[in-house]
């Protein structure tokens, strides 16, 4: 495994002037420690769904776990599921900062009021070193929400290790990032249309209003008149807002954890939405492995494809290349997808 200092040049994209920060660096990931081994995270994006982001709670859940490995490890795989639905809970904002020691309350590790505004609490994460090897050290992160946990997740990490045995799939060719539309010029280009259907409008109004903390550019979009001919694939460029810099593998592990879960497991949704209407959809659980050092704010290709739905039920695979064709990490995840039953057509 190549440092990650050499990306610069392997996977192209420089930095930004400056220390632009990215948010998910900054805010979302940014854990408050509450005692050893025990974290509190806060929610930024509420999705329109009005449900915690389940790239969040992984990605937050990768931190805390990473935070009681050795300098010399990296995560190479996590496993998770999301066993409860997360609560939105907005905390009260305060006139002036509390400087008194935070006051645990019973089975809540929402210890304290802070004056924090348009935030909302998450959840408190609690890390158990199940091993920590020669080779190999192994985490277990629970998620926790009003006593109960929300979230469970297992994490490996692995000293960097040479390995004379490599190979691995190409990547698709496409266009680079560069020559596509961004997200925002893409919905405005579709809004425009006035062919367009009106509860596909609607959509797409909610996702422009919705203020996400990573860039896309959809490969290969369809036409309004594609809609209905659509694979259950799609690939896109994404990255990460703002700046993170060479810094800490770890933690671009951690926004591309974040990442991996944005617009996942609609992916098995593509051929059906204009048959049926999504009623209820969520992640059952999230798998990630990482095969090579990468930049989570420099462009990277989402290759996505859903191989089966069925039992309300639906399964993607993901894949995250370097624009240098190095594949980076690998994603599955399986959810729950309901549909609104059908009345009766009419005859008229």
């Amino acid at each position: 495994m190549s440092p990650p200092q050499d990306l610069e040049d392997e996977q192209g994209g420089g930095d930004p002037p400056g220390d632009l920060r990215s948010v998910l660096v900054t805010s979302v990931l940014n854990l408050e420690p509450l005692d050893e081994d025990l974290y509190r995270g806060r929610h930024y994006w509420v999705p329109s769904t009005q449900r915690l982001f389940g790239g969040q709670i992984v990605g937050q859940a990768l931190v805390a776990a990473a935070k009681s490995v050795s300098e010399d490890v990296h995560v190479h795989s996590l496993h998770c599921y999301f066993v409860r639905k997360g609560e939105l809970e907005e905390k009260r904002v305060l006139s002036c900062p509390v400087t008194t020691e935070p006051k645990r309350k019973k089975d809540s590790f929402l210890a304290r009021d802070q004056p924090v505004e348009n935030h909302r609490l998450l959840e408190a994460q609690q890390v158990e070193q199940t091993r920590t090897g020669a080779s190999f050290s192994v985490r277990f992160v629970k998620a926790v929400q009003h006593g109960r946990p929300i979230f469970i997740c297992q994490a490996s990490f692995q000293k960097a290790q040479p390995s004379p045995m490599q190979h691995q799939f190409s990547m698709p060719a496409v266009p680079p990032p560069e020559e596509l539309l961004s997200h925002e010029a893409l919905i405005d280009q579709y809004l425009r249309d006035p062919q367009l259907q009106e509860k596909y409008r609607v959509g797409l109004n909610q996702i422009a209003a919705q203020e996400v903390p990573i860039e896309i550019r959809v490969v290969n979009p369809p036409t309004p008149g594609q809609l209905k001919e659509m694979e259950p694939r799609q690939m896109f460029w994404v990255r990460a807002q703002g700046y993170i810099g060479e810094g800490d593998m770890k933690m671009h592990c951690c926004v591309a954890a974040y990442i991996s879960d944005y617009a996942f497991l609609g992916t098995a949704v593509l051929p059906h939405h204009w048959q049926y209407e999504v009623d209820f959809m969520v992640s059952l659980d999230h798998s990630m492995w990482f095969h090579a050092p990468f930049r989570a704010d420099h462009w990277m290709l989402y290759e996505c494809e859903s191989p089966w739905a069925g039992g309300s039920r639906g399964l993607v695979h993901g894949r995250l290349w370097r624009q240098d064709g190095v594949l980076a990490v690998s994603c599955a995840q399986e959810g729950v997808i309901r549909v609104k039953p059908q009345g009766p057509k009419s005859n008229l």
